[in-house]
Parts: C-alpha cells; sequence; structure tokens
C-alpha cells in the first residue's frame, strides 16, 4: 500500500423482512486484517440471513475514496452499492 494511503474494511449483517426480503440488521468498521473480517462475517452468517465484507481503499490527503470491493460474500444479501 503507497504511503497516505488506507484500506477500511467493514462487515455488513443482513436478516430478512416480514416478506423474505434482506434487510441491513448491522455494520461494522473492523480494524484487523481481511481475513480476520472474513472469519468474523462466517461466524455471524450462522446468524444471519446473509453477510458481506466490503473493502474500501483511500488517500485521505487528497480527499480520494475509492469505491467499495465486496471481498466475501455469504447467504441472502439483496443489492449491495
Amino acid at each position: 500500500m503507497m504511503p497516505g494511503t488506507f484500506s477500511a474494511l467493514s462487515i455488513f449483517a443482513y436478516d430478512l423482512d416480514d416478506r423474505g426480503e434482506p434487510i441491513q440488521a448491522w455494520e461494522t468498521v473492523v480494524s484487523g486484517t481481511e481475513e480476520e473480517a472474513i472469519a468474523e462475517a462466517k461466524e455471524a452468517a450462522s446468524r444471519h440471513a446473509g453477510v458481506l465484507v466490503v473493502r474500501r481503499d483511500g488517500r485521505p490527503a487528497v480527499g480520494e475514496e475509492g469505491d467499495p470491493v465486496v471481498v466475501f460474500r455469504a447467504g441472502r444479501t439483496g443489492d449491495f452499492d
């Protein structure tokens, strides 16, 4: 990774609404590695309809924030932008 850049990892968990559609239950920002975030998401998948791990790279010094990249997906998560 270049100096001045960062990667932020987030885990999103989804439950099903009364129509059976996935809705976001919670989101958390992870301070560990991508592998640790995926392991945490896999554990959360046993309690939720679906999970995502998303990475976003950026360079805050110049105000750049990259597009989110899904690095892990399990179950029903619906659309993610």
